[in-house]
């Protein structure tokens, strides 16, 4: 009975130790690790792909606008009645302007025909092709969006992942020297020192750090999950977030233009050219066509039953020219030349409002910096007073209170460096997209 009941403990305890120990081997994933899966998983990136082939192969539908068509053609048909003619008995030296009904033909009518046609000259396929590669430019610009998107999300998830991080490991640090206070203080209440009251200010202390640990940690492990979505990664993938926050040197970008402002360029020249195809429909177009076929004639009855079959064939030139549709084409040309203005607008706000956003990214990242520099020697500084005043209030040369008031002090340096990390990395992303470096 003694060996199967401790073999079990025996189990599960070298179950909890090998789970551990693998969650202790999980290899933390750096920014760089995250954002290359991302770019080959994610979901949005991979559909904007399929865009831009879906555009590759309208780009090639238009070019078969040119090639050569044809067309295969049968016709059957049985004349219930034979239609009717009119002939004039002139022709039959009867008297002029008497004519005649007479019916022509057989019931039976079949016909096949091979019909070729090639366009020659099209203005409007012309400007459809054009159009069509200048879309399929734009659909790679929209792919480099959803990337500097997918780009963004990565980098907010793993640095708010990071934060939360270090505000847990604030938030234990706390929590250690709290459970220190609590000692000194139940000591201090043993031997009548210190009043319950105190005792149960401090064992607060440690419930609240406690639960803000809990609430940080489940945080986290939210975020992760956001992550992992976002890399196109399984929810059950393990992933560690390293604890240190790298700071980089400020680095001098050069300024290019953002994809925003590319697109828009794009968007105007797909404009231009839709006008300039409306404008162009004016323009006569020409096309070579032939036909081959035969016809046949039948003929059930008395005295002879026949079917009889006769060649046709042609070759000729199409010219269509475009007189008057009702005005359309003057009011789509109109319509169309709004749509360029409005895109203009839109390609100089952007350029207006990036400059804004550049520069204040700058000032931002500057004013970030400094704060954290100062932050992390208030930390230091506001550590030192409270291990000082924790060890008067040991010797009683120091009230709870005042221990209490160090321990705030703490925690506000502590949340002021966060802010300030929290500042300093939206900053830096700012202006890698301002000016147009995000994805180098």
């Amino acid at each position: 009975m003694l060996v199967n009941i401790h073999i079990p403990k025996l189990a599960l305890l070298l179950l909890l130790f090998v789970s551990i120990t693998g969650k202790a081997q999980v290899k933390p994933w750096t920014l760089q690790e995250c954002l290359d899966t991302a770019m080959v998983q994610n979901k949005n990136i991979q559909m904007a792909r399929n865009q831009g082939e879906i555009a590759l192969l309208k780009n090639r539908e238009a070019r078969a606008q040119l090639r050569p068509k044809l067309f295969l053609q049968g016709d059957y048909r049985y004349f219930t009645e034979l239609p009717f003619q009119l002939m004039p008995q002139s022709a039959f030296g009867g008297p002029e302007g008497i004519f005649r009904e007479i019916q022509f033909g057989v019931p039976h009518n079949i016909s096949a025909n091979l019909t070729f046609k090639m366009p020659l000259y099209d203005a409007q396929v012309m400007g459809g092709i054009k159009a069509s590669e200048t879309y399929q430019e734009l659909t790679l610009l929209q792919e480099g969006k959803t990337k500097e998107q997918v780009y963004l999300e990565v980098s907010n998830l793993y640095y708010n992942a990071q934060i939360l991080k270090n505000k847990l490991a604030f938030i234990k640090e706390n929590l250690s020297n709290s459970q220190r206070l609590e000692k000194n203080t139940r000591l201090l209440y043993e031997q009548t020192i210190a009043q319950r009251t105190d005792w149960d200010k401090v064992l607060l202390q440690i419930q609240q750090l406690e639960s803000a640990a809990l609430q940080v940690e489940n945080q986290y492990e939210t975020v992760l999950k956001a992550l992992k979505f976002v890399m196109g990664l399984p929810l059950s993938t393990e992933m560690e977030i390293p604890l240190a926050i790298e700071i980089n040197e400020s680095e001098v970008w050069n300024t290019q233009k953002m994809l925003d402002e590319l697109i828009q360029e794009k968007k105007q020249q797909i404009n231009q050219q839709e006008l300039t195809t409306i404008r162009n429909s004016r323009i006569p177009s020409l096309a070579l066509y032939g036909n081959y076929g035969r016809t046949g004639f039948g003929f059930t009855g008395e005295p002879e039953s026949f079917l009889n079959f006769y060649p046709v064939s042609f070759v000729g030139l199409q010219l269509n020219l475009p007189l008057f549709n009702g005005t359309v084409t003057h009011k789509k040309f109109s319509q169309k030349k709004v749509e360029l203005q409005n895109n203009q607008l839109q390609r100089e706000l952007i350029v207006q409002q990036t400059d804004m956003l550049h520069q204040n990214a700058l000032l931002q990242s500057h004013v970030a910096k400094n704060q954290l520099q100062t932050s992390q020697q208030q930390i230091q500084l506001a550590e030192s007073v409270y291990q000082r005043i924790l060890i008067q209030q040991q010797e009683g040369l120091a009230s709870l209170t005042e221990v209490l008031l160090a321990d705030n002090a703490l925690r506000d340096a502590q949340q002021l460096y966060l802010n300030a990390m929290v500042e300093y990395l939206k900053a830096t992303l700012d202006i890698k997209k301002t000016s147009g470096n995000l994805l180098n």
